[in-house]
């Protein structure tokens, strides 16, 4: 069974950090690009950062270049998205998803054929 977790959400200030993981299982993420996006409440859902697997290109919205990075561990089969100097509009929940896209289709068009279930990241003091 395909199946993408997020893990690693939650409060944190303005200022602070977070590192979400997600995992994928039932296959394997060599093949993929894979994104994260965020959705918060009233808006719809946007590419925040993704990453080709096979050969590391990285795409990133302007909002969170400089202060998010994306990353991949092929033997865990696990993408991560540290989210550092994080601020209040930052806040919704994070989705990853794998694509057989390129990374900035995938990240500007939100193109996933596998979606994980989401975790909250709320920033607030």
């Amino acid at each position: 069974q395909l199946q993408l977790v997020e893990s690693g959400g939650g409060l944190v200030q303005p200022g602070g950090s977070l590192r979400l993981s997600c995992a994928a299982s039932g296959f394997t993420l060599d093949n993929y690009a894979i994104g994260w996006f965020r959705q918060a409440p009233g808006k719809e859902r946007e590419g925040v950062s993704c990453i080709n697997i096979s050969d590391g290109y990285t795409y990133y919205t302007d909002s969170v270049k400089g202060r998010f990075a994306i990353s991949r561990d092929n033997a865990k089969n696990t993408v991560y998205l540290q989210m550092n100097s994080l601020k209040p509009e930052d806040t919704g929940v994070y989705y990853c998803a794998a694509s057989l896209y390129d990374v900035q289709t995938t990240c500007i068009s939100v193109a996933g054929s596998y979606w994980g279930q989401g975790t909250q990241v709320t920033v607030s003091s």
